[in-house]
């Protein structure tokens, strides 16, 4: 057990694409102003409270670049276009816009909490199909689309200025009835509060209290960009762009033009740098320390697949080797390395905000007492790094993170056996013993890239973009090359592929290829004609796992026991989404299965509704195949009890009942039996299904999309074939 107290590097990254087409001046999204108003300040400005804490915050050019923009060129976007026009001067067009965008925030966090903005949104309704939304807006007065346009600005203010500016605190006191004015001052504390972002961590790294590192300028994937068959160390077997790209110049730019725009806004150069999602590779290491980056973080699995060769399937690292820095030597070039403790991490960004604050502090202070009696007592000063996003958590946590915060770190700086350090203070006074013979080459996610490439449309966007790359070679148009560094961010790829997926998958699509089709028109070549078809396919995204064997439950609306639904397929919405600022879905995913003769389906709502408010939504299973059947749970207030019933197609292409069905439960989950022989499916016929929700009659969900789930009638010695030894 170590008796020195364990350095703990906090790392907090700070990003977000690139929103801006560089040819119409225009910001497609708006969520670097909403997020500097409510993250990227109240991050660093809160640790003015807590000076024994010391921090490292990764800034990556473009962001920055893209904050000074709204602040110096007053530049806007549609979202804030919208917010300034009088509500009676809004087209329909508009106020549909409004009513479809304006509630994208955390609602139980953002929303809920303010009785006026709960109420619009409840009266837009919560799941309302984008071809209602027309209707809808037609109900909406003035005053009402004008309590939208400054409640929806107004919530994304962070917790300084919701709880000390006196602007912002008697607007949220008013709650209601506002006015053009109140309006205006809200537009105007933004444009304060985005004054103040790059000026506060400038001040708290000249005081030295925290440090300033940085990524690649427009977050590209660096291994990538230098030879993309790095893709294969990590999947030997991983499917290609047609033609390789091989651009370690364009790395090298990238590196050193974050390097220089960093030492612009800040005074010095920056000693360390998050790459682009943790990804690192031998050939990058020359490339940072020519730029003089002297340390690199990534993730603990990179180093389990440098030091063992091995897919990680487990923690195999000893405490002793993962809690130090490492030293990597390429082409006479040394830099350091620190890897990131993925679990301690992870709690932070996504299950803390779930706990009460004591029982998470608890909880993170007793991994950090665990790491350092694993330690040997040698000594030395050993290292744990939790590295995670700086912003997007934050909508998750009540109140913002403001309890969660200031709690951590009042309970770090009283802390005896922790010290928070910087990390290259870290370095310079405890350097590498440890030289790393090679450097596996991969991301943070999974240890491998594949989330940005390998998929039919990340290889198509990387066939695309090198394509524009060689049609630059040779030319010197500035602006040209920074919209081919910009359409190298990794952003695009993340959308792309069945990875991810999100209601502004189109947008993201769209900004991809203007900014491919901007560099061959800014050198006075016409675009090519494929730039202008959507890369992205609408899709049925694939469950997480199909059904394994046999099940019986007990549809009684609950979860009965944990092995009730184990041998169900799972369908996940959250997976099928993916998107950080989406509205919900009523459904957060179902299961299937089955039995030998009957078909189960289980529905897990995503919110604890009001039974009343349930009730106003109805459930179906369609059958695509072999027949076409419609098994609808409906309420029926006459007679006050759920009904279950079967129905048939007729020939106008409407359903008639056909039967009603007897066995479903409805409480905490809704449970569906529904008898192959009603289904129309006989033994080892394929049973393809989607499920639909309506409300008032209106289908406002169905899944998965442009697809089916399907299922095999089993035989009569189905359990024999399943059994082996």
């Amino acid at each position: 057990m170590s008796c020195q107290p364990l350095s703990l590097a906090l790392i907090w990254h700070m990003h977000q694409p690139f929103y801006k087409d560089l040819v119409t001046g225009e910001y497609i999204l708006p969520w670097v102003r909403l997020h500097a108003v409510k993250d990227y300040y109240d991050m660093v400005a809160v640790l003015d409270r807590f000076p024994e804490v010391k921090a490292t915050f990764n800034l990556v050019p473009s962001l920055l670049l893209q904050v000074e923009d709204y602040v110096n060129n007053r530049v806007s976007d549609r979202f804030l276009e919208l917010t300034r026009r009088e509500p009676s001067d809004l087209s329909l067009d508009d106020r549909v816009f409004i009513l479809q965008n304006f509630f994208m925030a955390n609602w139980d966090i953002m929303i809920n909490p303010y009785q006026r903005y709960q109420d619009l949104l409840l009266k837009r309704g919560r799941f309302v199909p984008p071809a209602e939304l027309a209707r809808v807006a037609a109900r909406f007065s003035h005053q009402e689309l004008l309590d939208l346009q400054v409640w929806f600005n107004l919530a994304w203010f962070g917790f300084i200025y919701r709880n000390e500016d006196p602007v912002i605190k008697g607007l949220i006191a008013k709650g209601k009835y506002f006015t053009a004015e109140d309006k205006s001052a809200v537009i105007a504390k933004q444009f304060e509060v985005m004054g103040k972002v790059i000026p506060k961590y400038r001040e708290l790294s000249e005081r030295g209290q925290i440090e300033l590192t940085t990524t690649p300028f427009y977050h590209p994937i660096l291994p990538l960009l230098c030879d993309t068959n790095v893709a294969r160390e990590a999947l030997p077997c991983i499917k290609l762009p047609e033609s390789a790209f091989q651009h370690p110049a364009d790395a090298a730019a990238q590196i050193k033009m974050a390097v220089e725009f960093h030492e612009q806004r800040f005074g010095r150069r920056p000693e360390g740098m998050w790459p682009s999602e943790g990804s690192v590779s031998e050939q990058v290491i020359p490339l940072v320390a020519r730029e003089g980056i002297k340390w690199l973080a990534t993730d603990e699995a990179i180093l389990e697949r440098t030091l063992n060769k091995i897919e990680q399937r487990q923690r195999n690292l000893g405490a002793a080797e993962l809690y130090q820095p490492y030293l990597v030597e390429q082409d006479g070039t040394l830099v350091a390395m620190v890897f990131r403790n993925h679990f301690l991490s992870d709690q932070i960004g996504f299950v803390y905000n779930r706990w009460k604050v004591q029982d998470a502090l608890t909880d993170f202070s007793s991994h950090l007492n665990n790491i350092r009696i694993s330690l040997p007592d040698d000594n030395r000063q050993y290292l744990a790094s939790v590295i995670l996003d700086g912003e997007n958590a934050w909508e998750f946590y009540p109140g913002g993170g403001k309890e969660f915060l200031e709690a951590f770190y009042g309970r770090l700086a009283g802390d005896p056996q922790v010290r928070t350090v910087k990390v290259s203070d870290y370095l310079r006074e405890n350097p590498p013993q440890r030289h790393l013979p090679r450097l596996f080459a991969g991301s943070w996610i999974n240890n491998n890239f594949r989330i940005w490439i390998g998929h039919d449309e990340d290889n198509l966007a990387w066939d695309y973009l090198n394509k524009a790359r060689l049609a630059l070679d040779g030319t010197d148009n500035p602006t040209a090359w920074q919209e081919l560094y910009i359409a190298e961010g990794s952003d695009w790829c993340w959308w792309y592929g069945d990875d991810h997926s999100s209601e502004n998958d189109a947008v993201f699509d769209a900004l991809f290829r203007k900014h491919l089709q901007n560099v061959y028109s800014l050198i006075g070549r016409k675009p090519p004609k494929y730039l202008e078809a959507p890369i992205k396919q609408v899709r049925a995204i694939r469950p997480l796992k199909e059904p394994v064997y046999l099940l019986q439950p007990v549809l009684d609306g609950e979860i009965t026991n944990y092995y009730e639904w184990l041998p169900a397929g799972h369908f996940d919405i959250n997976r099928a989404k993916g998107a950080m600022h989406q509205i919900e879905t009523l459904l957060k995913g179902f299961y299937w299965g089955f039995s030998m003769n009957t078909l189960f389906v289980r529905l897990d709502v995503n919110f604890v509704l009001p039974l009343e408010e349930l009730r106003r939504f109805s459930f179906a299973v369609l059958t695509l195949a072999p027949q076409d059947r419609k098994v609808e749970l409906n309420y029926d207030a006459a007679d006050q009890r759920y009904h279950l019933r079967l129905y048939r197609p007729t020939e106008s292409h409407d359903y008639e009942p056909a039967g009603e069905l007897t066995s479903f439960g409805v409480g905490r989950i809704i449970e569906l039996g529904l008898p192959f022989a009603e289904l129309g499916a006989v033994t080892n016929q394929q049973i393809e299904f989607v499920v639909v929700v309506y409300k008032e009659g209106q289908e406002i969900e169905r899944w998965p999309r442009g697809g089916g789930v399907t299922v095999a009638v089993p035989s009569e010695t189905y359990k024999e074939e399943q059994w082996y030894v």
